[in-house]
């Protein structure tokens, strides 16, 4: 396979229980922008993201990852993709298209998360009021919020790290760029991309014991004083912080973890960490003595919360 068949993290489709207040959340507080309503749907896209939509909130009884999208490096590396993903037998089949892109292929993780694959995308088009003469943006930077600036990246909760991370590899072509390895030799995180980002999508290991779990998707504003001031309009409108800002380790990313109002965790990245241009890059293992440096490089530890929930949510008051 090659190794430069997918390109990038599409778009995501979250679940909300309280789909209004979630929208509300991700336009007032970080500033992205709705494109489009449809049926139980909202599609929304950062200021910078150049694509019709990068988020859709969808209106059920839960919260959670309805899906995620990976574009194809091009039209060609899409149908070997897919020629592959059914023969790992992780594939569903194909879907005609939604709003902003067209077909698309869907599959599954070992794991059960929900994947797709698409290769023909629409380009946000802004309307005159917002052009703007910076010919880089698709969009005037907006004044409301202190605004994100791009989806980052995803993280799952896998009940199996390792089995999820070959599947991403060997199937996908994405590159590990460092892991968490505990002293018994299991793996407990993995941090990959397909493009010279750290990570694209996270996955780390669920410690509750559920299977396909959601842990957090995060959009990048920039610069770590972002971070500060939206915390600022967190506070200030009851919005839950669950930890930071601070500094990981792992990945060098600048966080801030916070839950929308319709129960997902949202990471607010202030940092894109480092960047990967070496061809021959050699994954960085963290071993469990090195835990504590890797999880929180420097501010407050992560709450116990952090390691636990996920959505949908498992905790022992919710299994029957």
């Amino acid at each position: 396979m090659s190794n430069f068949d997918v390109a990038q993290l599409a778009h995501v489709e979250l679940y909300s229980p309280k789909p209004e207040e979630t929208v509300k959340f991700f336009t007032d507080i970080m500033g992205l922008q709705v494109s489009a309503r449809e049926g139980q749907s909202v599609y929304l896209r950062a200021y910078e993201d150049f694509y019709h939509h990068t988020l859709k909130i969808t209106e059920a009884k839960e919260p959670g990852m309805a899906h995620a999208a990976w574009r194809a490096s091009s039209e060609a590396a899409l149908y070997q993709r897919v020629q592959s993903l059914e023969k790992s037998g992780y594939g569903k089949g194909w879907i005609e298209g939604d709003l902003g892109h067209g077909k698309a292929y869907q599959f599954k993780t070992p794991d059960g998360h929900n994947l797709e694959i698409l290769w023909d995308v629409d380009y946000y088009q802004a309307p005159d009021h917002l052009k703007t003469a910076l010919k880089s943006r698709p969009q005037k930077r907006p004044n409301i919020g202190v605004p994100a600036r791009r989806l980052d990246h995803i993280n799952l909760m896998c009940n199996d790290v390792t089995k999820n991370k070959n599947f991403m590899s060997e199937q996908l072509g994405f590159k590990l760029r460092e892991n968490i390895v505990m002293n018994n030799g299991q793996e407990i995180g993995a941090w990959m991309s397909v493009s010279p980002l750290v990570h694209e999508v996270a996955l780390m290991n669920d410690q509750r014991g559920g299977k396909g779990r959601f842990h957090h998707i995060a959009f990048w504003y920039g610069y770590p004083q972002h971070l500060m001031d939206v915390a600022d309009l967190l506070v200030e409108n009851d919005i839950v912080i669950e930890a930071g800002p601070g500094k990981h380790g792992v990945s060098q990313a600048y966080f801030m973890y916070v839950f929308e109002p319709g129960g997902n965790r949202i990471e607010l990245f202030g940092d894109s960490g480092y960047l990967i241009f070496d061809p021959d890059w050699k994954p960085i293992t963290w071993t469990e003595d090195e835990l504590e440096k890797g999880i929180i490089w420097y501010g407050s530890p992560l709450p116990e919360e952090y390691f636990l929930y996920g959505t949908p949510d498992i905790t022992p008051a919710k299994v029957k």
